[in-house]
């Protein structure tokens, strides 16, 4: 059986046994009835998907703008919520920031401080955003307190503060995601790497 066999096999186990399975970028499917007889319903996600990035220390933060991003109609990806034991997450969080149509990266003097998985993501999220129609938004950078953006962002994006006023802050956040949630996207399965046929 291949893998996308497999993985149809295991949706369908779910479904048979009354169980609703979300996609990411796709939407949910759910098990129907219809004149007595079961069948499959896919009801698909048409909110603005919005991945967001931040280092342990700041989850509190994160998950602050995480509701708030929520609230206002958006589908999130916060690698706490979406991430199941077990899984490959490295190759997990590289699909989840391709099929985004929004990446929010947040900084503070932690994030800019510390080595490691938000540089990893800040990194192929600017990957993807070259594959980007030049006047999409797609990067969101987010500041919860002073601190320094990367000087490869801070030349090109205009970032959003946070602090002092976190609902000022959020209503410019909700607006770009919004913006960038109404175009249409631009799945990036070229970045992904695919095996040789030959």
């Amino acid at each position: 059986m291949t893998p996308p066999e497999q993985i149809l096999a295991i949706v369908r186990r779910a479904l048979d046994r009354g169980q609703t399975v979300e996609i990411d970028g796709l939407g949910t499917f759910r098990p129907t009835r219809r004149g007595g007889k079961p069948g499959y319903e896919l009801i698909p996600q048409t909110k603005p998907q919005v991945f967001v990035a931040y280092v342990q220390e700041d989850l509190a933060l994160a998950r602050r703008l995480r509701d708030g991003i929520a609230s206002a109609g958006c589908a999130t990806w916060l690698d706490k919520d979406k991430l199941l034991p077990g899984q490959d997450w490295p190759r997990a969080i590289r699909r989840a920031v391709e099929i985004s149509d929004v990446f929010v990266a947040c900084f503070s003097q932690r994030s800019i401080a510390k080595r490691g998985q938000f540089h990893n993501e800040l990194r192929w999220a600017l990957d993807c955003a070259r594959l980007r129609p030049l006047e999409a938004t797609f990067l969101v950078p987010v500041r919860f307190e002073a601190c320094a953006v990367p000087g490869r962002i801070a030349e090109q994006l205009q970032y959003v503060d946070l602090f002092p006023d976190w609902e000022t802050g959020m209503k410019k956040v909700v607006r770009a995601v919004r913006k960038a949630g109404s175009k249409p996207g631009c799945r990036l399965e070229s970045l992904t790497p695919r095996p040789n046929s030959g």
